[in-house]
Formats: C-alpha cells, sequence, structure tokens
C-alpha cells in the first residue's frame, strides 16, 4: 500500500450523520479517509453503526447530514462509476445468490454491465479460476458449502472488476474449513491490490491482514490507525475484545 500521506483517498467522509425518528442517532459525526490499497477493518459491537456506516459508504442510505466524496466526486455524482468499481459481501452469502448455476450467478454482474458475451464468458472462466471453483461450474449455488458461497460472491464481485470489496461480517455462521478459505480470499485479494473493507468483531481471525484498526462504538468513531496502536487505547465499553490477550502479536491475529 502507497503512503497514506500522499495519496488522495478513494472515500472522504465527512461529518456524516444518521438520524432516525425520534432524534435517535445511529451514526454521528462520523470523519474518515479509506484510501485504495488498504485493508482497512471496522470493528465494533453489534448494533455499534458498522453496517449503517458501509450502507452510507456503498450509496444504499443517504445521509441525513454530512457528505461522502468518492474519488473526489460527491458520492451522489458517482453513480456507474461506484457500481463497477464497489462489491458487497453481504453477512447472508445465500442472499445473494441469484443464478441456478454457479456460472450463471457469476455471470448476472457482467450481463447486468452490458459487457458482450465473449467479455462475460472470458470474465467467467478467469474468476472460475482464481477462486477456486471450475469444478462447481454447473452446480446450484444453495448446494455449496458456507466458504464455497462466500468464494462464489467475491467471484461475482471480481467478475465485474470491483477494485474494492467490502466484506460484512464475513465469518458469520462458517465453520473452520469456511472461516479457513474466507481468510484465503482475503489474503488473495489483498495481495492482488484490492481496496478492503471489513466489518467485524471477530479481530483475531484476520487482524494480522489489517493495514489500519476502525473501532466504532455507538455511532461513532472512537479509535483509528495502525492495529497494535488502536488495541493499547481499547475501552471496555467498547464491546471490542484485545486477541492478543491470546496471540503473542497482531501478526499472529490470523486462523490461516
Amino acid at each position: 500500500m502507497a503512503d497514506s500521506n500522499t495519496v488522495e483517498p478513494l472515500f472522504s467522509i465527512r461529518n456524516l450523520s444518521v438520524v432516525f425518528p425520534g432524534n435517535t442517532k445511529a451514526l454521528s459525526k462520523i470523519n474518515l479517509d479509506i484510501r485504495a490499497g488498504e485493508c482497512l477493518l471496522l470493528a465494533g459491537s453489534n448494533g455499534s453503526g458498522k453496517t449503517m456506516l458501509m450502507r452510507c459508504i456503498a450509496a444504499l442510505l443517504d445521509p441525513s447530514e454530512g457528505e461522502i466524496f468518492f474519488r473526489g466526486r460527491p458520492l451522489n455524482q458517482a453513480g456507474k462509476i461506484l457500481r463497477r468499481e464497489l462489491g458487497i459481501i453481504f453477512q447472508d452469502a445465500d442472499a445473494q445468490i441469484l443464478g441456478e448455476t454457479v456460472e450463471e450467478d457469476i455471470a448476472f454482474g457482467p450481463e447486468n454491465l452490458g459487457l458482450s458475451k465473449a467479455e462475460v464468458a472470458q470474465r467467467i472462466g478467469e474468476t472460475l479460476e482464481a477462486l477456486g471453483l471450475t469444478e462447481k461450474r454447473e452446480a446450484p449455488p444453495r448446494r455449496l458449502s458456507g466458504g464455497e458461497k462466500r468464494r462464489l460472491a467475491v467471484a461475482g464481485v471480481l467478475a465485474m472488476g470491483c477494485d474494492t470489496v467490502i466484506m460484512d461480517e464475513p465469518f458469520a455462521n462458517l465453520d473452520w474449513p469456511g472461516v479457513v478459505q474466507t481468510l484465503e480470499i482475503i489474503r488473495d485479494l489483498k495481495n492482488r491490490g484490492k481496496t478492503l473493507i471489513i466489518l467485524t468483531h471477530e479481530l483475531e481471525k484476520v487482524l494480522a491482514f489489517a493495514d489500519r484498526l476502525v473501532i466504532i462504538h455507538r455511532g461513532i468513531i472512537r479509535c483509528d490507525g495502525k492495529p497494535a496502536e488502536v488495541l493499547d487505547q481499547l475501552e471496555s465499553e467498547w464491546g471490542v475484545r484485545d486477541p492478543r490477550k491470546t496471540y503473542s502479536a497482531v501478526e499472529d491475529c490470523s486462523w490461516l
């Protein structure tokens, strides 16, 4: 990843708030820069605001206040570019299944981008191979294992040419093999130079891959920085456990 001080942010979030009826604040005065090529972990307990912030970044929810910029342009003016460059892997992998076969499922995104049949076919072949799903090409997606469904969701994102991937609680409902498969995906995406935004409270599984760790609690960013430095500032009320109590160092915090 390039020096964060010399690279223009991919996303710039400024004074962002989400307020529900009754003046209930889900997010409050969020300021955050996300740079291309970095792996950012957004951690917090359930209900902390992680998913709400993700929905705003992905233009799935309009904030009540503040702005988000994508490549220097207001997010509401970056619709087509954002759809091509940003992919989301939701917590419930089954909810993303759209095709009757693995091949059809991967084809859905590229086809909706209006690509030619030849280009779609090429992208399907490349992503099947890259994600180790070639032998599952004709398989019904719902019969895949949990880890394979995660790989399928990522394959769909890569087939669309997305350079930024948001993963919402990527280890939810996975057994040990599924967690390992998902971590291999994260490692490979990071090695490809993709921008990764990972929402999780399970730091012990993935922290070793993070360039930055951001803690959100009750809709407010409490700490943002290098993982070890953030962990040194943890407060118990934030609901995030320091995995170094089990592992000797940040670099060891992985289930791979």
